[in-house]
């Protein structure tokens, strides 16, 4: 097979979760695990960082690849899922995996696949590990897919684990409470790996301090080494002043990752970095500085209130579940703009009347679909909106959707496409950054 076969067959033969949800959920590693041991067990041959959460993983992974791409360290990244283009899920040093390797995988495996029938993040996972394995990384940052105790991602021994937050996200696999969410978040603490937690709640807190301690790692709390002084967004940069508790300094960073809700995910990192310097990782300040202020150009992130257009003002973000469309909303408050469109798209296992009832009503809507079977229907979307009394009209494809609210909107306008994250993937070349 070419690439273009292989791709094709990785995307049609294996189970895929964009598609079809929580039936390609593998609740157990045993296929992940036969996988490496066929490849001869990559996950033990590389030095990993472990990351999980339910919103903020991704630019947490990024970030992190990024800081240590800039301090001089072969950097490994595997995330999901991609935008655009498979190879996004792994890189070396910002750069995708090839086309040829991803053949020869393939090609390779392929009897065992067939047998046992993996998911496609199953196999994605041992391609990555086999990749970043072959390229002698120096250390790779591994982004969970869902959860993390059985998680096809949790067959490594981390240098460090890290979990961003905990929230309400993927109910129907990991639990319907926080307690039983974090518990399977917990699940990427392994014995004498030290953890960072991003950001802890009442409910989850004794979960994770349980879990460390079970384990005998070291826990670290971001908010107890780090807080936000100030913070403001200025031509497109998130400056952001934190002070650090032990020392009582306060350091400014500029952000290319311009969210307002990265300044929680900035905590994160720095406390993640002091942790990777005490097992021998260095780094120097100002690059972790300039690292900071070039994440999307060192490591290829986007999706994250992406600006692709002005006058009107247009801006992509991937948010979708409750915490994620809370802190999008927060971003929009901090807007100027003479009206607000929403281009707004969601899967049929996300609980789409909780998500609808924190919109705005003052928006104009415009209810779209990513075109994959797990997409909730625009126009079932239209009628569950009703009862929010928010106002706008159905529309096939996102695309359709940008055009008509680009043609609808003033200069002062704001549009923001979100809801889901094969939505913003489908924007089309001509109206975005890609």
């Amino acid at each position: 097979m070419n690439y273009q076969q292989t791709l094709e067959y990785l995307l049609t033969r294996l189970p895929l979760f964009s598609k079809i949800g929580a039936a390609a959920y593998k609740k157990d590693i045993t296929n992940t695990i036969l996988l490496c041991e066929t490849v001869g067990n990559p996950q033990n041959k590389i030095k990993t960082i472990h990351v999980a959460g339910t919103n903020g993983k991704g630019s947490v992974s990024h970030m992190l690849g990024a800081i240590l791409q800039r301090s001089g360290y072969k950097t490994g990244l595997y995330t999901s899922p991609h935008l655009k283009d498979f190879r996004e899920r792994i890189k070396v040093d910002g750069e995708y995996i090839s086309e040829e390797f991803v053949v020869s995988f393939v090609e390779n495996i392929k009897n065992i696949s067939e047998e046992i029938n993996p998911s496609f993040f199953e196999l994605t996972v041992v391609m990555a590990l086999q990749y970043f394995a072959e390229q002698k990384v120096d250390i790779a940052v591994i982004e969970t897919g869902l959860g993390g105790r059985l998680d096809s991602t949790n067959v490594i021994t981390p240098q460090l684990s890290i979990i961003t937050n905990i929230g309400y996200d993927h109910v129907n696999i990991l639990g319907d409470t926080l307690e039983k969410i974090a518990f399977e978040k917990a699940g990427i603490i392994k014995p004498n790996v030290p953890v960072v937690i991003g950001e802890s709640l009442p409910e989850t807190k004794s979960i994770f301090i349980e879990k460390a301690t079970q384990c005998n790692a070291e826990i670290v709390f971001a908010e107890d080494r780090f807080s936000i002084n100030s913070s403001i967004l200025k031509d497109n940069v998130l400056e952001v002043a934190v002070y650090e508790t032990i020392t009582q300094q306060k350091e400014k960073y500029a952000l290319d990752l311009n969210g307002i809700y990265q300044q929680k995910n900035l905590l994160t990192v720095l406390t993640a970095v002091e942790q990777l310097k005490k097992s021998g990782i260095n780094f120097e300040k100002e690059k972790v500085f300039t690292a900071l202020n070039s994440v999307k150009k060192l490591t290829g992130l986007h999706g994250r209130w992406d600006i692709i257009g002005l006058q009107p003002m247009i801006a992509l973000d991937v948010a979708h579940n409750q915490d994620g469309i809370k802190q999008l909303l927060q971003q929009i408050s901090l807007c100027n703009y003479k009206k607000l469109h929403i281009i707004f798209g969601i899967v049929k296992d996300k609980d789409a009347n909780k998500i609808l009832s924190l919109l705005p009503e003052n928006a104009m809507y415009y209810f779209t679909k990513a075109q994959i079977p797990r997409a909730l229907p625009e126009n079932e979307l239209l009628e569950k909106s009703k009862s929010y009394n928010l106002n706008g009209e159905k529309y096939k494809e996102v695309n359709e959707a940008l055009k008509a609210a680009i043609k609808k909107a003033d200069k002062e306008d704001l549009i923001v496409v979100c809801g889901s994250v094969f939505i913003v993937g489908e924007i089309n070349p001509d109206n975005s950054l890609y």
